[in-house]
């Protein structure tokens, strides 16, 4: 770590790999900076080149974590685990996107040898609206939580932005929204309320070789049951979602990824009073993350996604899907 900072270095320069990558040249660089990025596809490497000159484009997966104190792992799923076991070999930290692998056992087996020198990007981890819910939780604003509820849904999967993904986010092996985007809502309620565990699930694949378009599944979160319903052209927006708790006095939820809302006495709901869309939101909490990733890199606590917590988000995610 030279002069303090955080070297992080990219495998994968897809959507995921170009907006962490964005992230970091706008943090302070005394904290983290980009070392360099590899990605397989030369037409990706030459979009960096364009991007951002100033980042190194790499040789290959070794260079990258060569040069890196903590490697960011944004490739396709099926490459996390063979990029992840290498930066730990290596004696580094690793950073990976979700899921940790496309095989549940083998996932396992990583996280047993892992220990704590991984996180994984899960941005609630790091939510302004997710903050502003736990502190209403806390402050008693529900009372005694008693359910949580998960409801999903896309005008078209992929979604219009992912289509240059489509070939892997389409098809069942990796892709598919209850990895892509119910995840984030299982460690949602993981993170709030407790482990998950005693699912009963199902998911429809009508098209041959695609991904799943419908999905129901209860479970349990801590001691609290949890409804979760997904499906694939039954709602005209892009992306619909909205993950709800509810007490016996009242209710918070998070609506469209980072607008937290208070449910009124008559029934209608308040959104906070600093509340940001997205893509303003979105920003605050890369930052954070990455604040996260320099502690975990620097051997102390943080409050990014561990590697457990990961796996317990994909070992319901996968028992829905096989459903």
């Amino acid at each position: 770590m030279k002069n303090g900072s955080v070297a992080i270095g990219i495998i994968g320069s897809g959507i995921m790999g170009e907006r962490l990558l964005n992230a970091i040249l706008q943090q302070d660089p005394g904290l983290v900076h980009a070392c360099g990025i590899w990605d397989p596809a030369p037409a990706a490497m030459q979009r960096m080149a364009k991007t951002f000159p100033q980042v190194p484009r790499l040789t290959d997966a070794a260079a990258v974590i060569a040069a890196s104190d903590c490697t960011y792992i944004a490739s396709p799923p099926a490459s996390h685990l063979e990029h992840a076991r290498a930066v730990l070999a290596a004696g580094k930290s690793v950073f990976s996107e979700k899921p940790l692998a496309v095989d549940v056992a083998d996932a396992r087996l990583f996280v047993a040898e892992a220990g704590d020198r991984g996180a994984v990007n899960f941005p609630f981890a790091s939510s302004p609206a997710v903050s502003t819910i736990r502190r209403w939780i806390e402050s008693g604003e529900i009372g005694a939580p008693r359910r949580i509820a998960i409801e999903v849904g896309f005008a078209r999967w992929p979604r219009a932005w992912q289509t240059e993904a489509a070939g892997w986010l389409d098809r069942p092996m990796q892709g598919g929204f209850t990895r892509e985007v119910v995840s984030h809502f299982l460690f949602l309620s993981r993170r709030l309320v407790g482990p998950l565990h005693g699912l009963s699930g199902k998911a429809s694949f009508p098209e041959a070789g695609k991904s799943e378009r419908r999905i129901a599944a209860t479970l349990q979160a801590g001691d609290l049951p949890v409804t979760l319903a997904g499906a694939v052209g039954e709602t005209a927006k892009d992306d619909h979602n909205i993950w709800m708790l509810e007490g016996d006095k009242g209710a918070v939820r998070l609506c469209d990824w980072s607008i937290a809302e208070r449910r009124r006495t008559d029934g209608t709901w308040r959104p906070a009073t600093d509340a940001l869309p997205q893509a303003q939101a979105r920003p605050l909490a890369l930052r954070r993350q990455l604040e996260g990733v320099a502690k975990l890199t620097r051997g102390e606590p943080h409050h990014l996604a561990t590697l457990t917590d990961a796996l317990n988000v994909q070992e319901i995610v996968e028992a829905i899907l096989a459903g």
